[in-house]
């Protein structure tokens, strides 16, 4: 229990060992609290033997709200990391300001300030104030110049220099001028499906990518796209059960007025058909628009296929028409891939305002080091030329009508794979699986495996709740999901010439 912290504070025994001399720490002790800093992103992203070395001299330190850490014009004489809070970073010299911007720049836990202010004897060109009670893991000049911690932070400056240099798109610039660019951003490690940032397009950062991939994702909206609309409804009409085929010709009035007879039978209720007819040629004439609610309430909300087979569900307006409310839901889609030596954030930001796309794009990592570089500061080191080069390299990214159609053409193919090899390997299973008696039923939204079954639309399941429930906010606004299995056709009457697995295998 001696590292066992309440509330996220630092652990008591970690403080123990920060009290002590860095000569006095045991080789077991630096590595405990080597252990315990992994939490923070910043410490993470040095070497191994980087973070030995300053789990050996850092000290630690608490302070209140309002207290001034580092202050703008005066020598940098320490190097801090966030464990707990908050701290915002300020243009003025007693952090004042922090409190009356309504959108400060602010630092959290796992991130670091100082390191740079130790390499030279400049003054610090920022002032940070504490925006709460924030925890704080200190490195002083004296055990960071001791203990050669300079060499290897100058290490990581020189690769930072070098990855610059070597991209085509800094090769014009003078030393003096990347020199500046290096001390604006630091080397950050993420590992794979890692969040880089929800939406790079509306952030205040500029991502060179230095090692590894990345991936850039949009969250598809499928309410929205009218190829979606369409491939609904035309999935839905298959739920009557009809033979193959016979979808493709619509019926006469008369042979859907002696179907409703036969299936109306003995009773011969004619109202259903009667309130159809009136409310299509009310509507026609665009003088009285009665919706579903208009309708008795023995009819209800009904999805309406071309025969006259309805299914009760909630329904949702949607600009193209009614859609069922479980159809609603949202996909995660990949735009564009990222490399070594790749730009990201900077998105047409020389491009008039008319011509920009703003959508949200979400960057994710794959495995990847990058450096991030605040816009404000990288634009007024950009020059002419620059600006040219950023105008080529810019990528034009899919529309979403064009994301949802990819989409409906992947999980097509899925889900006739499934089925494909549902069929040829269910003959070779010798023994009948076990199904035990009281089977569940299945519900149209499985939060599991992230799929929607619209072949259960008309089906009456039980709702189960979870017994955990994450906030709202940590949420997507959607249902997500990764595949749509929907009302199809039997493979066998697909492919009719194929009886049974054994002649299509």
């Amino acid at each position: 229990m001696d590292f066992a912290a309440e509330e996220g504070h630092f652990p008591p025994r970690a403080i123990y060992i920060t009290q002590k001399k860095p000569s006095w720490r045991t080789e077991q002790e630096i590595q405990a609290l080597c252990n315990v800093l992994q939490v923070l992103d910043c410490y993470r992203n040095y070497a191994e033997a980087l973070q030995l070395l300053l789990a050996k001299v850092m000290r630690f330190e608490r302070f209140g709200r309002r207290r001034v850490i580092v202050k703008k014009g005066q020598r940098g004489n320490s190097f801090y990391f966030i464990y707990l809070g908050t701290v915002a970073v300020t243009d003025d010299e007693d952090g004042s300001s922090a409190f009356l911007d309504p959108h400060p720049t602010l630092l959290h836990k796992g991130g670091c300030f100082g390191e740079m202010g130790l390499l030279s004897t400049a003054v610090r060109r920022a002032t940070v104030v504490c925006m709460e009670e924030t925890e704080f893991l200190v490195v002083d000049r004296e055990d960071f110049l001791a203990n050669k911690l300079d060499e290897e932070i100058q290490k990581e400056t020189r690769y930072r220099y070098n990855f610059f240099r070597n991209l085509e798109l800094f090769q014009s610039w003078p030393d003096e001028k990347l020199w500046q660019l290096v001390a604006l951003g630091r080397v950050e490690k993420f590992s794979h499906g890692q969040l880089v940032t929800k939406d790079f397009v509306d952030s205040s950062f500029i991502t060179f990518i230095c090692k590894g991939n990345c991936e850039i994702l949009r969250m598809i909206d499928l309410e929205a796209s009218s190829s979606y609309y369409k491939w609904v409804w035309q999935q839905l009409e298959l739920l009557d059960h009809k033979p193959l085929r016979v979808h493709q010709n619509v019926m006469s009035p008369m042979e859907r007025f002696k179907e409703f007879q036969i299936k109306s039978y003995p009773l011969q209720d004619f109202s259903y058909l009667k309130l159809l007819r009136l409310q299509e040629a009310r509507e026609q004439r665009g003088k009285i628009r009665i919706t579903e609610t208009s309708l008795p309430k023995l009819l209800g909300p009904k999805v309406k296929s071309k025969f006259g087979h309805s299914v009760k569900c909630p329904m949702v307006n949607t600009k193209f028409g009614e859609l069922p409310k479980e159809a609603v839901v949202g996909v995660y889609m990949k735009v564009h891939s990222l490399k070594e030596g790749d730009v990201v954030g900077i998105h047409q930001a020389f491009v008039p305002e008319s011509m920009r796309d703003l959508r949200p794009l979400i960057l994710l990592s794959l495995g990847t080091e990058l450096i991030r570089i605040r816009k404000e500061k990288f634009y007024d080191l950009v020059d002419k030329e620059t600006k040219e080069k950023l105008l080529k390299i810019e990528v034009d990214y899919p529309s979403d009508e064009e994301l949802s159609e990819r989409f409906l053409r992947e999980n097509n193919w899925n889900i006739f794979r499934k089925d494909l090899l549902r069929l040829l390997v269910k003959p070779l299973n010798e023994q009948q699986p076990f199904i035990p008696i009281q089977t569940k039923k299945k519900e149209i939204y499985d939060p599991r495996s992230l799929t929607l079954d619209l072949c259960s639309l008309d089906k009456k399941v039980k709702q189960h709740y979870p017994v955990f429930m994450v906030p709202q906010k940590y949420l997507p606004p959607l249902k997500i999901v990764q595949a749509v299995s929907a009302p199809r056709h039997k493979i066998q009457e697909l492919l009719p010439q194929y009886k049974n697995a054994g002649v299509l295998l």
